[in-house]
């Protein structure tokens, strides 16, 4: 058995940051109930109950409307968590969805009618029971106005550059491209996703700086890459919590409240953080 992730922070922090009207976070992953909802036998850890209910209760405390669910390796390619969620509560949320490969456009239209907005695929390093790039299912995805969502490894940003680059519709390059933040903004894998920035088809969630960095809050290293892609791109950049923080053994696990006031020293013009937080995640993920 796969092990169990540590549990969030139950106590967020009331943040420093006030967010827009209609800001949205732009990566939560819900489980649970975990006897309605088994996990795939794939996934490389178990969770305790992530319940919509407590995300609802957490956008309140950060000051937050609505979230994205995107659908993390904990369920694998099995939509019904999902589809059930967003039947719940249209109001509050989207999705992202790992889908199989033999998924029709019938299928992609029937799950956009529940709020379904983007699939996503992820480097083969991440796992073989995940969907891997197909431009198959992002051309279905694209007729749709759906965004594709792509994670990288820390290793193979440059590998899946032009492929991505070459999709019909706009694409998000999850948790900072999982460039190393080590490597600072001198290192190829950043000038490359700069490259992509500049396509204007490609966009970058400022999400999960712990996935790129063994460090711990306040992930300093992670901040000049914040503040270059704030500086070169801030239309094209969105936020995200990660919450409930998968796959945090052995690390501190961060308050949700001081993850929400890193924006402050990566976007330090209230303007541009309320692009990134409300204008361009509300218009990417269609929340009208």
């Amino acid at each position: 058995m796969p092990p169990m992730t540590p549990p969030p922070d139950p106590n967020p922090k009331t943040p420093r940051l006030v967010c827009p009207p209609g800001s949205v976070d732009c990566q939560v992953h819900l489980f649970g109930p975990a006897t309605q909802y088994p996990f795939d036998p794939g996934s490389k850890y178990i969770s305790e109950d992530a319940l919509p209910e407590t995300s609802i209760a957490l956008q309140r405390k950060l000051g937050l409307d609505h979230a994205v669910i995107v659908s993390g390796g904990g369920y694998g390619m099995d939509t019904t968590h999902l589809e059930h969620t967003l039947a719940r509560f249209p109001q509050h949320f989207r999705g992202v969805a790992l889908l199989k490969p033999e998924t029709t456009q019938a299928e992609m239209a029937r799950l956009h009618g529940l709020g379904v907005r983007g699939l996503r695929f992820v480097s083969p390093h991440h796992g073989a029971h995940l969907p891997h790039l197909s431009e198959r299912a992002a051309a279905m995805a694209a007729e749709l106005g759906w965004v594709v969502q792509f994670y990288p490894s820390p290793r193979d940003l440059e590998d899946f550059a032009d492929r991505l680059m070459a999709l019909p519709g706009p694409v998000v390059l999850d948790h900072f491209g999982a460039v190393p933040a080590a490597g600072g903004i001198d290192q190829p894998a950043f000038r490359t996703m700069l490259r992509m920035l500049d396509s204007g088809r490609v966009w970058v969630r400022l999400s999960g700086p712990m996935r790129c960095t063994k460090e711990d809050f306040p992930y300093a290293s992670v901040t000049p890459i914040a503040q270059a892609l704030v500086a070169h791109a801030p239309d094209r950049l969105i936020w995200g919590s990660d919450w409930p923080h998968v796959n945090m053994q052995g690390r501190g696990m961060p308050n949700d409240g001081d993850l929400l006031d890193l924006l402050l020293d990566w976007a330090p013009e209230e303007a541009v953080r309320n692009r990134i937080l409300s204008d361009n995640a509300r218009r990417l993920y269609d929340f009208g």
